[in-house]
């Protein structure tokens, strides 16, 4: 388990070639992975040719931040010289300069299960190739696998959706909906109102392209610059985002917590309040995952008077909040999910 204390290094070849060199946006999507709403450098990554940081210099950035452990990851495929011999090198130079220090390397890439699913996405993602066929066979074999009667229709797709995007048919038990959820749901994408996410992995992991149909936008305000450290409150970076968001934009239709329970139970709060923010009717989508206010943030949400969908157990994070907006905005484009 990380703390504080550690860093993780990923390091590449590097290439002469400026645009190859991209492994940041892989520290940056592990570090959002690991630490939804931290702003520190706890992934940094270094190359071992053509490009700064070197994997020493990058050790030593590091441990002047005050590092205890440093593990090391070679972003490879196999196990060639590089991560054999010339990276295991450097480490052990660096355990003997840094003796206070503790260094772990791990595996490369090399064969792993999750590489098909890659490898099937950019197979899929070649012009020509139905992708689509792949998804409609999917949602093919879940109808089969359980029995969906007594569900109500409209509230199938997102289920399924659910269900395909984690594999975990508990879903179909522990998503509740309110009366109005879904139908709020639809009335703010076809009105072009805004979505709102508490971190950057769900504002990424959204369909733009059919949200922009209706001129909509999605909104995280996690990033912005005025709230680059939690406040002498102690509250969330997440947290301070979607208030901010709430106050100041009167075009959110949809909020979406897919990670922070502080910020569910600061929307919670906020809907409640007297300042009551500048939008009319929102539905909130409330599905954070984790042991720490996680399930208590959600059950909250379930005894709301304004709509939500929600999930009663631990399981939840981007990938369900995702698939239950993308299977909102697919059914918004499908007239006979709602009358006009």
């Amino acid at each position: 388990m990380l703390n504080n204390n550690d860093r993780i290094l990923l390091i590449g070849h590097g290439s002469p070639k400026k645009e190859a060199n991209n492994i940041e946006v892989v520290g940056k999507l592990l570090h959002q992975a690991i630490h939804p709403i931290c702003t520190g450098d706890c992934v940094r990554v270094a190359y071992l040719q053509f490009v700064k940081p070197d994997l020493m210099s990058a050790i030593k950035d590091c441990i002047n931040e005050g590092a205890e452990r440093v593990i090391i990851h070679p972003f490879f495929l196999s196990s060639g010289m590089h991560v054999t011999k010339d990276i295991p090198e450097l480490i052990e130079e660096a355990r003997n300069i840094y003796t206070d220090v503790k260094f772990y390397y791990s595996e490369p890439l090399g064969v792993h299960e999750k590489l098909v699913d890659i490898v099937l996405d950019r197979v899929n993602s070649i012009e020509g190739l139905k992708g689509s066929e792949i998804e409609r066979k999917s949602f093919e074999i879940i109808s089969q696998e359980d029995d969906f009667s007594g569900i109500p229709a409209e509230q199938l797709p997102i289920i399924k959706r659910v269900i395909h995007a984690t594999a975990d048919f508990e879903f179909k038990k522990t998503l509740i909906f309110h009366p109005d959820a879904i139908k709020t749901g639809l009335q703010a994408i076809r009105a072009g109102k805004d979505i709102l996410t508490d971190v950057e992995m769900v504002r990424t992991g959204i369909n733009k392209s059919l949200l922009e149909k209706w001129e909509g936008r999605i909104v995280c305000e996690i990033q912005n610059s005025k709230f680059k450290i939690q406040n002498s409150e102690n509250r969330t970076r997440a947290e301070i985002g979607i208030e901010h968001a709430l106050k100041e934009n009167n075009n959110i239709g949809i909020i979406v917590i897919g990670n922070a329970p502080t910020a569910l139970l600061k929307t919670i709060e906020l809907l409640n309040s007297k300042l009551q923010t500048p939008n009319s009717e929102l539905l909130v989508i409330g599905v954070p995952v984790g042991f720490v206010n996680a399930i208590e943030s959600k059950m909250l949400l379930s005894n709301q008077e304004f709509p939500f969908i929600t999930n009663l157990s631990r399981k939840g994070g981007t990938p369900v909040a995702v698939a239950i907006v993308n299977a909102l905005l697919k059914m918004g484009n499908v007239n006979s999910f709602m009358k006009k």
